[in-house]
Order: C-alpha cells, then structure tokens, then sequence
C-alpha cells in the first residue's frame, strides 16, 4: 500500500518511524511509532494514513480503509485483535492528528495477513456531562458503520470484524413489487422457527427462515417484514422473570448497538463475519420465491440508554453531536428508552441515510419500516419540522428511490401523525383501523361508520393530501400487543412474566375473551373465538390498503395472554409450529382471503371507491345505520365486470340482509366465516338465491363474501389467483 507510515511486527520487533513531512506544523518533532502486534501467531500489518470517505470499513487496495467521525475528540487509537473472544488487542495503533485526520474524520488504512482479525477504537476528549461530552480514552468503542459485529455483552460491548462485502448475488434484482399487490407479513427471524415444532435444521437463524419460504409462498404473502436484524445486545436487560426466576433479555431487538451490522446471534455458529453470508443467503433465497424482505429498522433511539447505561458506540465517540441533549447536558427523551438520536443533525442524517443505502446496495432488501419515526423529524431542540430534511432526504435519494417506506407515524413524546406523516412516498402503519375495527368486531356500538371507512381505505386520513389508500398498512394485530388468537380470548394483558408488575403494555387492547378467560374446553367459546379471527382476517384482506398479516396469526399463535413480549426469547414468543396443523382449516381460510383479494383488483385499487364503485346498505336494504348499535353492514363493490357483495354482521344474533335489485339470480357465495372452509382450491363456491324477500341470512358475529359474474370468468379468475 502506497501510503503505508506505521508498521506492526510480531513482538520484539521494530515498527517503522517517520517523522512528518517539513509542511507539516509538527516538522521537526518525532512521530510516534504505533504499537507493534503482540501475539505470537499474529501476521504482519501495515497502518497507512487511509483516506476519510467513505466512513466505516471498506476494502482498497490490498486492505481495508478505515474512517470514523468524531469532531470533539483529541486522540483516536484503533485496537486490533487476532480473534474473537479476545479480552486484549494485539496492537494499539495510535492515530496521529495531523496524519489520520481530515476536518472530524479519523481514518488509517490496514494492510497485511486480515484474516479473522477484529477492531474496536478508543477515543479521547473531554469528559463535561453538563457539555454533552463523554470521552473515556480506556473505553473500548465499536465503529457506528461497521458492517458485522461480534462479541456483544454486558462486559465485553463488542468488537467490529476486518470483513469485505463480497457475494455471489448472481442475476438477483430488486422486486419491485406493487403496493397494490403486496402482502406483508411481520415476523422475528428467531421467534419464527426457534420451537421444535418448527421442524427446520436450523432453528432461529436466518438460514431456518429460508426452510419456511414453501409455506410462506403458498400461503399467499409477498413480503416478510422482518422484526430488527441491527446488531443489538439480547443480554442488556437486567431483570428476571417472577415466575420463573431466570433472566429476561431484550428479544424483541429495538435496542440497537450496530446500526449497519446484521444480528450475528441469528447466523447459528458461524465465524466473526459469517453472519453477513447468512442474512444475504436468505434474502436471496426469498427473493427466488418472489418474496420481498422489509426490515424494521430503529434509528429513534440506540441501545446505550441515558445517563448511567452502557457504552457501546456513539456517546464515547462523540455524545454531543449523536444525541438531542437537554440544556444540561441529559438526554432528550422522546422514545422510551433514554435517548433520541439527533437525527436532523447533518452528521446523524448522513449516517441514517448511509445506513439505508448500505442495506439497500449490499444486503438487497426491499424496504424499511421505521420505528417511532415522529421522531426522524425532530429537530435539535426536539421540536417538530413541518419539512423534515431527514425525511424528505430518504423518500428523494436516489439509491432509495424505489424501495418501500413505512413509517410507524408517532413517538414517545407526544408526537402522532398518522394521516399526516411529513416527507411524501411514505406508507404508514394506520392504528386507527386496528382500533376501529377491533370495536367494531367486539361489538362496541356506532361503529359501523368507522368501521365502512377503514374497509374503504381511510379515506379520511388519506385524501386531504392527494395521498391513497395504499399509504395506508392496515394492521388488526402487530408485534407490540396481543397475537390474534390472544385478542379473542384475553380481555386484559398477562405480562406478569416480564418482571414489571404488569405496568408494561397497553391497557386499553379492544379485546374480548368471549366468555373464558384464555385457554378453554368450552365448544362454543372456541367456536365464537374461531368465527371472530375469521372475521377479523376477511376484514384486514378486504380493506383497500396494505394488509399486513403478523406471523402465526394464521394458525392462532398464542402468548398466553402477554401483549408486551418483548423480553421473552422463550416459548411464550416462538412460534408453536403444531398449531398449524391443528388449525389447518385456518390456515386454508387465509391462502382462500389472499387468493380472493389477489384475483379482484377492486379490493386493492390504489384510488377511493366512488359511489359508482360502492352502494352502502343495512340489513333491510336501506341505507346503513352508521351511528347504530347493532354494527351491521353491507356493500355491493364493482369492479372489471364482476361484482362483489361484503356483509358483516357484528352483532350476536343473526340478520336478513336484503340485497340491492339487480337483475342477476344468482350470488356465488365464496367466504362464509360461520361454515368451515374445505381447502383452498377453484371447487369451493355455493350458489345462493335470493329468499323470497331478496336476502341473505347472515348468521350472528359473520361475514359473507359473494360474487356475480360469468362461472367461466370466476373459475379462470380463482385458478389464477388460488395459484
């Protein structure tokens, strides 16, 4: 490497010394020598000057240039170690100001035997809490853009791992695919094949998902949106279950250490670095299925909490700079969880956006949904942008032009712009139709207003700006609460085992137990709770919008009642494979929605329905009560020829809905949530005619789905959307 300055030997040899070049405002003083390597089995490594872009770890030349930003440090020294594990470096390389600094970047080129070998950094600065600054020049320190981490604990905090980026990614290219026809399905890549029940040779890593795309693509999604995959530390949590006495951890991953860094806990046993070839393995993988990969990515906060918590990355390199202060010096705190990254800071900016760009140009994924993303436009002083430049910076960037963006539209700290998320392009999880339609089915009275809109794309949330329904993800269920089956049959949260009193979790969850609370023998209980998740499912997959269905839901995964699991990498969380053998008939109801949605545009149309598209009718036919007791509902949609007609009766007896005139006989009834459903192929369909008055019984707490058209023209439809 041509511009190699320092040389490590094995121990007991010399390292090279130059002095600075005579234009240099230290010509004349002796530089100092970085220390050499010390391990017997240690290789030789050369520490040139490197250059400052672009920031992280990136090959060149021979080796690795390295670059980190830290404007309030005085001193920098990049430790390297000769394998993971390792508790003291084989070299401490000081970094020199006036040759391995260029304005706030540190940078230094690493050259020679790379193999295996880790780095960490020490910085040196000013430590004046009431300033913002935190410097320690003994703490050991990762880089904020190393790409792998290993090593993450309590004690130790990390190491970055000397990796490139090579992949044979092959012919692979983006998907690409429409809103209109995706289908999101949210799950943990550990939670997700981590029980037995899974039966995958790989339990809980990124290769285990690759076991579970046959049945991910035949149940119908087009998009797995995966729970966090940054590096974080699953130790940090001190507590410990009540119950059980062991330690909790943070499962759920929203404590992030290393933003650029894929979880290497989730690659099994694998090498430092290994786990980089696992997580591109699956994506590939989903890829060659036609499914995208969407990652939940937390850019709110980092997992170094406020004052007194733990220092991985960011407050030793430069506190001030990384984190919304108060006036004090103490952390702003507007998720939560201690501290709010300063993201509207040029500095942070740039880093979030190398970040995505890094996920997007080296790991391929599809999109990103954003944690707490009110807080992306927050200001220095916390104030709310109405244009935030972080915002407007990630829909406008070219690399990202294409990819889908989600924002989970509020914060910890007030914040709440659902229907109103700055920045344009943005879709957003739409809690409003969680909620109302959650009532509605519960049996909450004067809903069935609210309930019309969100089936017909929140149109209230989503028209004054020029926006559609499709920025709306419409959710019944999600991560952070109860689990489907859960929602049926708790009617208050169980989170005893989280060690917090049960404090923790929302306690408003719309929720019903339907006569037990929890698991019963009862028939009829678990007959009304089956007929409500059927009835929740149709809903969310015929709403215009983005459906997004949450892992196990299908086959009625349960937490025993825990909304907030967060902290439990155990059974309560991982995914009881059985359960979909049990509830198969579930299972084939949910491929029967998606196929049915699939197979009519109408149902996912970008636009609002017109009243040309929709005729709202009650019971008898006559316009809908929208403020009434009962919740009861119908529609006739039109669409490319066919018509559909939607009747939802949440109320607990049944009804006669009257049907509009029309000059057809015959309805083809093709979801009935009060019959079982046979599998999912083009057979299932019964003819009914209209009863003398023109109706259709609707049996209590049910929906109907029915279609008129040509039997030939629905045969070759259904083929090709069951298909």
């Amino acid at each position: 490497m041509a511009d190699d300055d320092e040389a490590g030997a094995p121990s007991g040899g010399d390292a090279e010394h130059r002095a600075p070049p005579s234009h240099s405002p230290r010509a004349g003083k002796p530089a100092r020598a970085a220390s050499p390597p010390v391990g017997p089995d240690s290789g030789p490594v050369r520490i040139g000057r490197g250059h400052p872009l672009p920031l992280g770890l990136h090959e060149c030349c021979d080796g690795m240039n390295i670059a980190v930003f830290s404007r309030h440090a005085t001193g920098m020294t990049l430790l390297l170690f000769e394998a993971a594990g390792e508790t003291e470096p084989s070299a401490r390389i000081a970094l020199e100001a006036w040759r391995h600094r260029t304005g706030d970047i540190w940078h230094a080129s690493v050259a020679g035997d790379l193999r295996g070998k880790l780095y960490a950094l020490h910085a040196d600065g000013p430590h004046s809490p009431a300033a913002g600054h935190d410097f320690d020049r003994h703490r050991m320190l990762l880089d904020p853009y190393s790409a792998s981490v290993t090593d993450l604990s309590p004690t130790s905090h990390g190491r970055c791992v000397l990796v490139g980026q090579s992949f044979e990614w092959g012919d692979d290219a983006p998907l690409r695919h429409p809103w209109s026809e995706t289908i999101l399905y949210e799950t943990h890549v550990r939670g997700l094949t981590m029980d037995p029940s899974s039966g995958v040779r790989r339990p809980g890593e990124y290769l285990g998902v690759i076991e579970k795309i046959a049945y991910l693509r035949d149940l119908g999604v087009t998009a797995l949106e995966l729970m966090p995959v940054q590096a974080f530390d699953p130790e940090a949590l001190e507590r410990h279950d009540p119950l059980t006495g062991e330690r909790v951890g943070d499962y759920w991953g929203y404590n992030p250490v290393g933003l650029f860094a894929p979880m290497a806990h989730y690659a099994g046993d694998v090498g430092p670095g290994g786990e980089l070839i696992a997580f591109k393995t699956m994506v590939l993988e989903l890829h060659r299925a036609g499914i995208e990969v969407i990652l939940d990515v937390v850019f709110n906060h980092t997992g170094e909490g406020g004052r007194g918590g733990p220092t991985y990355s960011f407050r030793g390199l430069d506190n001030a700079i990384y984190y919304t202060l108060t006036p004090d010096g103490d952390y702003a705190d507007y998720t939560g969880c201690g501290n709010t990254l300063n993201c509207n800071h040029p500095v942070v900016r740039s880093m979030v956006v190398d970040c995505l760009r890094h996920w997007v140009i080296h790991c391929h994924v599809d999109g990103f949904r954003f944690d707490l993303a009110s807080v992306l436009g927050r200001d220095e002083q916390g104030n709310l942008l109405a244009n935030p430049p972080l915002l407007e910076q990630i829909a406008e960037d070219p690399i990202l032009r294409h990819v889908k963006l989600i924002a989970e539209a509020w914060d910890a700290g007030g914040a709440f712009q659902v229907g109103s998320f700055p920045g344009g392009r943005w879709a957003e999880w739409n809690c409003h139709f969680r909620d109302d339609v959650r009532r509605f089915w519960r049996g909450d009275p004067g809903m069935t207003g609210a309930f019309a809109t969100r089936l017909a794309g929140s149109s209230d949330l989503y028209q004054r700006g020029g926006e559609s329904p499709l920025n709306s993800v419409n959710f019944i269920t999600s991560h952070d609460g109860f689990t489907l089956n859960d929602l049926v049959s708790y009617a208050r949260k169980h989170n005893e085992a989280n060690g917090e009193g049960n404090r923790d979790g929302l306690d408003e969850n719309y929720s019903d137990n339907n006569g037990a609370e929890g698991p019963t023998d009862e028939p009829h209980i678990e007959a009304v709770r089956l007929r409500q998740i059927k009835n929740l499912l149709a809903t969310l997959l015929l709403s215009r919008g983005v459906p997004m269905l949450v892992g196990g839901d299908e086959f009625r995964r349960t937490q025993a009642g825990n909304n907030n699991a967060y902290c439990q990498d155990n059974a309560i969380s991982w995914y009881d494979w059985s359960l979909a053998e049990r509830n198969t008939e579930l299972v084939h109801f949910v491929q029967r929605l998606i196929a049915l949605r699939k197979a009519h545009p109408i149902l996912r149309a970008e636009t609002f329905y017109t009243d040309a598209d929709v005729t709202w009718f009650g019971p008898a036919g006559s316009p809908p009560d929208w403020h009434g007791p009962d919740n009861r509902l119908g529609c006739v949609v039109r669409g490319d020829g066919t018509k559909l007609c939607l009747l939802f009766n949440a109320a607990r007896s049944p009804c006669q809905f009257v049907l509009p005139a029309m000059p057809e006989e015959q309805w083809q009834v093709v979801i009935d949530t009060s019959k079982d459903t046979p599998s999912a192929d083009a057979s299932f369909g019964v003819e009914y005619g209209r009863n003398s008055d023109g109706g259709l019984r609707l049996e209590a707490r049910a929906t109907i789905v029915a279609v008129c058209h040509s039997a030939a023209r629905w045969r070759r439809r259904w083929s090709a959307g069951a298909g």
